[in-house]
């Protein structure tokens, strides 16, 4: 029932932008913090951006200033616009919910050229 579809992720230059969706069903969307989370190949998940129920955020030193995490609780999003981005910013990109475990979607692969 609970499903986490990310999107929007791709092919972009570096010093370029993107924007990343997660749609989200299956749960009470408006009381949950949601996260964005990266994997490079080789490299830890690591947690990048997180967004309370109540619009407060905090983000990864490695990406503030350039990325913006976001949530629309009637549309049940979660956004991730990324901008100035960097060969580093290649990933895997998850859209993540704390639900008692850990629960990540499928993830949308985003790949930087320089």
């Amino acid at each position: 029932q609970l499903q986490l579809v990310e999107s929007g992720g791709g092919l972009v230059q570096a010093g370029g932008s993107l924007r990343l969706s997660c749609s989200a069903s299956g749960f009470i969307f408006s009381i949950n913090t949601m996260a964005w989370y990266r994997q490079a190949p080789g490299k830890q998940r690591e947690l990048v951006a997180t967004i309370t129920s109540r619009g407060g955020t905090n983000c990864a030193d490695s990406v503030k200033g350039r990325f913006t995490i976001s949530r629309d609780n009637i549309k049940m999003m979660v956004n991730l616009q990324k901008t100035s981005l960097l060969p580093e910013d290649a990933a895997v990109y998850y859209c993540y919910i704390d639900i008692g475990k850990d629960y990540w979607g499928q993830g949308t692969q985003v790949t930087v050229s320089s």
